[in-house]
């Protein structure tokens, strides 16, 4: 029987891990694969402790993207019934062809044995029992083959998976991604971390424009935009207001920097004022549905209350979820903007957004252990990062140093330590400098590197990793010049300043 090959990303999600992790063992000489795809025996032969029921590594990762995503609930409702019916015909279909290659197969292994058989009675004895012992052997290699083995735990978790969710590869980038639930080609793509093109996600402008080159969708979603006709039997469709039937490739454009990203304007209103600490709210806006805000991790944007009071503030939340914005806004008194979110602001105010703006994103192919750096509010464009590395899936591992002034400064310090909890190859640290990381000069620049150089000589191979630095410009600098000084090449720091 042929060999079932499959994408990294549905050979993670079967044995519980990382894309990283199996690039790693492909890299390594561990693990086989035929360009880019694994096959089922092989996986199974690299991961010989997973079972059909043993799913708890596959959970730990699903929780932490849960946690990941905030107040959004990440949904794992079944697809509809229709859905779910076309996925398990599309599998008994297949099911039936297998059966009848059999067939077809053992009424070809009869007719050899019938000439054999023929061939046997024209021969000469020392031929003849050559053709016998042919015989013989092909009838003890077929018995073999047909004995009831044990299956694949992986191939039957694989059948489930293609029931339960659809595999989407986008072309010409690679990117691949699963649909699961209810949800469109569009939210599954901006959950998975893929920035797909788009732009109201309601079904008006016609950005999210795709051609399916091939598998089954189904329309789930009215739309006013109309495809001519022309483009429609070439098979384009939009991919906010269609969902994936069977596994399905599709050609459509990706961002593939901030170059890719348009400059928006949106009122969006302010879901919830939360205190993190006595000197950061956690701000909550929402967009309307049909305006969503296009970003890449760890940009920011110019946000604007009152008649004119506005602050450029980096996104603390990750893409995946376009239309729930999160702000760390931190007390500074006699800033105006800030004394108006700490004392005016309220529920379902307008809040004008603008932007985004900033090159301090992650870079998504490299294939290097991360390390995150945040100086006190420099936590908020890090999450961001953080968290749209998780839903790629991709990361070999991920460290992040919480670095506080005091330790009020680490003002969210379950989050990170959740991350640790759920993930293996993730680790958190949170450091208290004891001084102003705002005015880092003099004496503090030495106690600032010794710092930093405690993380060298624990973890060496940052040397090998690649660097995000977030925080105030005193600091931030301070961290740059230190981890280029080690020798590691600019395209590999990465500073995010934050006011």
């Amino acid at each position: 029987m042929p060999q079932i090959l499959m994408s990294l990303s549905r050979a993670g999600r079967l044995v519980g891990v990382t894309r990283g992790e199996l690039q790693k063992r492909i890299q390594n000489g561990e693990l086989s694969s035929f360009d880019g795809m694994v096959t089922v025996d092989d996986l199974l032969a690299a991961y010989p402790g997973a079972q059909l029921e043993d799913n708890t590594e596959f959970d730990r990762v699903s929780y932490i993207k849960e946690r990941a995503f905030g107040k959004r609930v990440f949904e794992r409702a079944l697809p509809e019934a229709e859905v779910l019916a076309a996925r398990v015909t599309e599998l008994s279909t297949a099911l039936a062809n297998s059966q009848t290659q059999v067939r077809q197969l053992n009424i070809l292994l009869d007719r050899l044995r019938g000439k054999l058989s023929e061939i046997e009675g024209q021969c000469k004895d020392e031929v003849k029992a050559t053709v016998v012992g042919l015989k013989i052997w092909l009838k003890d290699e077929v018995g073999a083959a047909m004995e009831p083995g044990y299956p694949n735990p992986l191939a039957v978790r694989d059948s489930i998976l293609r029931v339960m969710a659809a595999h989407v590869r986008v072309l010409p980038s690679g990117h691949d991604f699963f649909l699961e639930g209810q949800d469109t080609l569009l939210e599954a793509a901006l959950r998975a971390g893929v920035p797909l093109n788009y732009g109201c996600s309601g079904g008006n402008c016609g950005l999210c424009k795709a051609r399916v080159v091939s598998g089954q969708i189904k329309k789930v979603r009215h739309h006013d935009y109309v495809i001519p006709e022309a483009e429609k039997n070439q098979g384009y469709i939009l991919l906010c207001s269609n969902t994936a039937v069977s596994d399905v490739d599709i050609e459509a454009p990706v961002a593939g920097g901030v170059q890719d990203i348009p400059f928006q304007q949106i009122d969006a209103r302010v879901k919830s004022v939360e205190a993190l600490a006595p000197d950061m709210v956690l701000l909550h806006l929402q967009t309307p549905r049909t305006r969503r805000l296009r970003f890449l991790a760890g940009q920011y944007v110019t946000l604007q209350v009152g008649k004119s009071l506005s602050a450029e503030l980096p996104v603390a939340s990750c893409p995946c979820d376009d239309r729930n914005l999160l702000f760390h806004v931190r007390r500074m008194p006699g800033n105006l903007f800030s004394d108006y979110v700490f004392n005016r602001l309220k529920s379902n105010d307008v809040v004008d957004v603008e932007g985004p703006q900033g090159e301090f994103i992650l870079h998504e192919k490299s294939p290097r252990p991360l390390y995150f750096i945040a100086f006190d509010a420099g936590f908020a464009p890090i999450k961001s990062l953080i968290e749209h590395a998780l839903s790629l899936d991709a990361a070999e591992a991920m460290h992040l140093y919480w670095i506080g002034s005091e330790a009020e400064n680490i003002y969210l310090p379950n989050v990170g330590r959740a991350w640790a909890d759920a993930l293996d190859n993730f680790h958190f640290s949170a450091l208290v400098a004891g001084y102003d990381l705002r005015a880092v000069s003099g004496k503090r620049t030495d106690m600032l590197r010794a710092t930093l150089q405690g993380i060298v000589d624990e973890h060496p191979d940052v040397k090998l990793s690649d660097i995000y630095v977030a925080g105030p410009e005193s600091a931030l600098s301070v961290a740059e010049q230190f981890f280029l000084g080690l020798g590691l090449p600019k395209s590999r720091v990465f500073a995010g300043p934050v006011k």
